[in-house]
């Protein structure tokens, strides 16, 4: 994974590669945050033997792209998993206060007993993430874990601070904000890097 992610970060990689190694780290991460879904026994007919001994995944998990960049996650990730659904979140940063303000809310009203995973490639400040997370435990959600591309180590100790429950899986974690809250040294815009500029 190390080699992917040094690709993503080089301001040299264009939007289609980054696309492609942001996706193929995001499968990653699923794989290792994922690992104890629940089960059921059964068996299946190999070409070799009938009837052998196996495992099938039976959980469904709600995954929720914060929007935009989180979009460029799901794709990859719904590869891994067998069975799942996708709620849209949409937040704006004000970049004069570094909050997050929810322009968009796609989830469903009652989450209890639901798997939900948060899908937010740069946990910067921990804000936006955060507010996700805020707006998943109010609708009754208990196993939430997200997914980060990078993560900054301020912002971290923001989110732990807010929901200490919630696991973040993600490849990197970097030192330092910038004065604009963008992480250092990080890999710029990831929706910019995703999908280009806005219009």
């Amino acid at each position: 994974m190390a080699d992917r992610l040094t690709r993503l970060r080089d301001r040299a990689t264009g939007n289609a590669a980054f696309r492609q190694l942001a996706g193929e780290i995001s499968a990653f991460l699923a794989y290792e945050a994922l690992a104890d879904l629940v089960t059921s026994e059964g068996t299946v007919d190999t070409p070799v033997m009938p009837g052998a001994a196996c495992l099938r995944v039976t959980e469904s998990v709600l995954l929720v792209p914060v929007l935009r960049a989180g979009l460029g996650m799901v794709p990859a990730i719904q590869q891994v998993l067998p069975l799942s659904e996708v709620a849209h979140v949409g937040l704006r940063r004000d970049e004069a206060t570094l909050l997050p303000d929810v322009y968009l809310n796609r989830l469903p009203a009652d989450l209890r007993g639901r798997r939900v995973v948060v899908c937010d490639p740069m946990l910067a400040t921990g804000g936006s993430l955060a507010a996700v997370c805020d707006l998943v435990a109010e609708r009754g959600a208990t196993r939430v874990s997200a997914l980060c591309l990078i993560a900054s180590f301020p912002g971290l100790v923001a989110f732990r601070g807010r929901h200490p429950t919630v696991g973040v899986t993600c490849a990197a974690a970097d030192p330092d904000l910038d004065e604009r809250g963008f992480i250092v040294p990080g890999l710029g815009d990831a929706g910019d890097r995703l999908f280009g500029p806005p219009a």
